[in-house]
């Protein structure tokens, strides 16, 4: 069994705790997720199975995009709905609808993010959701997103209220956090802000309606149709560059030669898919760090 698995993730689980129940239901331990989403976080989590957990890494790198909601009024230790409230101010005015538009519209484009405490990030070793647990607060790294686009889903000319909240939709860059763009938002307003609800609605070309519950693949599983419930693993890797080849150097990519790079992918910098006219990827290639012009496997994905 190979390829992606676009799973619908429900609130209350891990990233790693849906690769954990994965792996009874289809009877497998070569599963890999693409991400980690928060526990509050619902929606796209592709998963990758057999020979498609090469991709990975890649699939986690393209882009997402999510619906989110912030709230006015209070911030939380995590940035989040879950977490406890660290400062809390009623929204004493009204907001009109290009105030907040206004706001959106500068937060597009490229960023800059310092990620919560409350996160994966690694800081001299550990994650910083382990010096949080302990009450410990280290400097956190400054990193550049972008956001590409940023919609409000509210129809309101006027927002009020003591608390106020709305949400929108945002495609945006690998390493975004969400809850920060959230928590930026109230920052631009005026007040102490938290992401109140958040979902991933895309992610590598995937989105919700291609989504299947756990409950649905317990039923595939049971009926022997989840194979073709399965992505290929070229879906998850389709944002990528192609560099198209004949099938006598795809003899040559299967065991790792080096490879020249052609003039027309000469200014990518990140990955490219190496694969056949019929679609198929074999490998994924980089530039070669040392040899001008060459082009050196980062993943070689089928050999056989």
């Amino acid at each position: 069994m190979e390829g992606i698995l676009p799973l619908y993730k429900p609130a209350g689980m891990t990233s790693h705790d849906c690769v954990f129940r994965l792996r009874k239901i289809l009877k497998m331990k070569r599963i890999g997720h693409t991400g980690t989403l928060d526990p509050d976080v619902t929606g796209v989590l592709p998963i990758c199975i057999g020979r498609a957990t090469k991709v990975a890494e890649y699939i986690t790198d393209a882009g997402k995009a999510y619906e989110g909601e912030v709230t006015l009024g209070f911030s939380t230790t995590t940035e989040d709905a879950s977490g406890e409230t660290v400062e809390a101010q009623d929204v004493d005015r009204d907001f009109s609808r290009e105030e907040i538009l206004e706001v959106l519209e500068s937060l597009t484009g490229e960023i800059q993010q310092t990620p919560p405490m409350f996160s994966a990030v690694k800081v001299a070793g550990k994650r910083l959701y382990e010096y949080a647990r302990q009450g410990i607060e280290v400097e956190r790294p400054t990193r550049k997103v972008t956001i590409h686009q940023i919609e409000l889903l509210d129809d309101r000319q006027v927002f009020t209220g003591k608390n106020i909240s709305f949400r929108f939709r945002v495609a945006c860059s690998k390493g975004t956090y969400i809850r920060t763009l959230a928590v930026m938002i109230g920052e631009q307003l005026g007040y102490p802000a938290h992401m109140s609800w958040l979902q991933r609605i895309q992610s590598a070309g995937m989105e919700l309606e291609d989504c299947l519950t756990f409950e649905e693949i317990e039923e595939l599983m049971g009926k022997g149709e989840i194979q073709q419930a399965l992505r290929p693993l070229e879906d998850g890797i389709s944002y990528l560059p192609k560099y198209q080849i004949s099938d006598k150097v795809a003899e040559k990519v299967k065991n790792g030669a080096l490879l020249d790079i052609p003039e027309e992918l000469a200014a990518e910098d990140g990955p490219i898919a190496v694969g056949l006219a019929n679609g198929t990827v074999l490998a994924i290639y980089r530039k070669h760090p040392r040899k001008p012009g060459l082009l050196k496997p980062d993943k070689v994905l089928r050999n056989e």
